[in-house]
């Protein structure tokens, strides 16, 4: 189902959401929520969400989301995000997600069940929650994983997906797995292919999707494993030296969770490896595989202030960890600290109502794996060491 049909679709479930609303008023069949942020970014060096260099304000989101219990076992839910990102995102409204629900079967000892249509995928901690700002673990998530300048590859598919939940005296079990068609935009394309080629790139069949997650009764404890399998097709344009290629992926991150009352640690690593096939003589088949992993820790110094440490890296090819080799291949058009990223994070967060929240933020960065090819297109002009300060503020209903 492409996008113009989501949109159409999504409009409609508005509306008779309306009408519902308006005549079963008491039901709580009907729920709507949203939000607005509005961030902030000054970087010393480099260009992230905009012309961050001289201060920038380009990352806005605006989401608003509905849900209908249509019957016991069927939920109808969706969102429609309209979200500012630099020169990655230019806040066209879009479907972040539209779709059926459907238990199969539900008992004291689990769940199981379909979802229909526009699903997010259940990737790591975060790629669900990820365009909510309340439920983020900073101000963005941790970049070497849930890459920003790809997030659309990996946020969603249109698809189905099936799941099943296992309920037990020591903790929850909690399994998905499908498949879809994932969107591949020109930030996919720049990303894997180094630059906005003449042709195109799109997906190439299905991108099949697992996790399974395990939480104690009490959420104290979260551990799991997820992953995607997709592959995509290059199709040369006028003029162009590339031949008909495909790039195939296999992303798969495990996740660890602690929590106690006043404060939590998470933990994640990532690995991906990549495969670029039948390009042509100027663009050598090739294979690599991206590793990466972060390390949180949050802690409650007050009621409604959270004080944040993050340590993330993530490496472009985990044999070549210093970019070296890939840079003397490239002939210096990819400098060796564009392969990989090492980052520490501080940060603030204040709770000022269950509705309003803001946060601060302070990055050191050695190299700029996680930067955006489209808003830094000269790398031989990226800077090795550079650093971000950061403030988000953010409302929800």
């Amino acid at each position: 189902m492409n996008y113009k049909s989501f949109t159409s679709i999504l409009f409609v479930v508005i509306f008779s959401v309306f009408t519902v609303q308006a005549q079963d008023v008491t039901s709580n069949r009907v729920q709507w929520h949203g939000f607005l942020t509005q961030g902030y970014f000054k970087t010393t060096d480099n260009s992230f969400f905009g012309n961050s260099e001289n201060g920038s304000f380009d990352l806005t989101e605006l989401g608003l989301s509905g849900s209908y219990r249509a019957s016991e076992n069927i939920l109808l839910a969706g969102q429609v995000l309209s979200r500012n990102a630099g020169e990655m995102y230019d806040a066209s409204p879009s479907v972040d997600f539209l779709l059926a629900d459907i238990m199969l079967s539900s008992s004291e000892t689990g769940k199981t069940g379909v979802r229909i249509g526009r699903t997010k995928n259940a990737l790591g901690l975060y790629n669900e929650t990820r365009d909510v700002a309340f439920t983020r673990p900073g101000i963005v998530v941790p970049e070497v994983i849930y890459y920003d300048k790809v997030r659309n590859l990996v946020l969603s598919a249109d698809g189905i997906m099936f799941y099943h939940d296992i309920f037990t005296d020591n903790g929850n079990f909690s399994f998905t797995a499908g498949g879809g068609e994932t969107l591949v935009d020109k930030n996919v394309e720049i990303a894997y292919l180094f630059e906005d080629r003449l042709g195109e790139l799109e997906p190439d069949g299905v991108t099949w999707l697992f996790s399974g997650f395990f939480t104690t009764l009490d959420e104290q404890f979260k551990l799991g494993i997820s992953g995607a399998l997709s592959s995509m097709n290059y199709t040369p344009g006028t003029g162009d030296f590339l031949a008909d290629g495909s790039v195939d992926f296999k992303y798969w991150i495990a996740s660890f969770q602690y929590n106690q009352e006043k404060w939590s640690v998470s933990a994640e690593f990532m690995r991906e490896p990549v495969r670029w096939n039948g390009f042509g003589l100027f663009f050598p088949d090739n294979e690599l595989t991206a590793e990466a992993y972060y390390l949180q820790a949050a802690f409650q110094i007050k009621p409604k202030v959270e004080l944040m440490f993050r340590l993330e890296e993530g490496f472009s090819d985990k044999n070549d960890r210093t970019g070296e080799k890939a840079a003397a291949l490239s002939g210096g058009f990819l400098p060796a600290h564009s392969l990989y990223s090492k980052i520490l994070t501080t940060g603030l967060r204040w709770d000022i109502s269950p509705s309003i929240m803001v946060r601060a933020e302070l990055q050191f960065h050695e190299g700029t794996f996680i930067l955006s090819g489209r808003e830094n297109e000269n790398r031989a002009n990226l800077v090795k060491d550079w650093n971000l300060i950061s403030f988000l503020a953010s409302y929800r209903f």
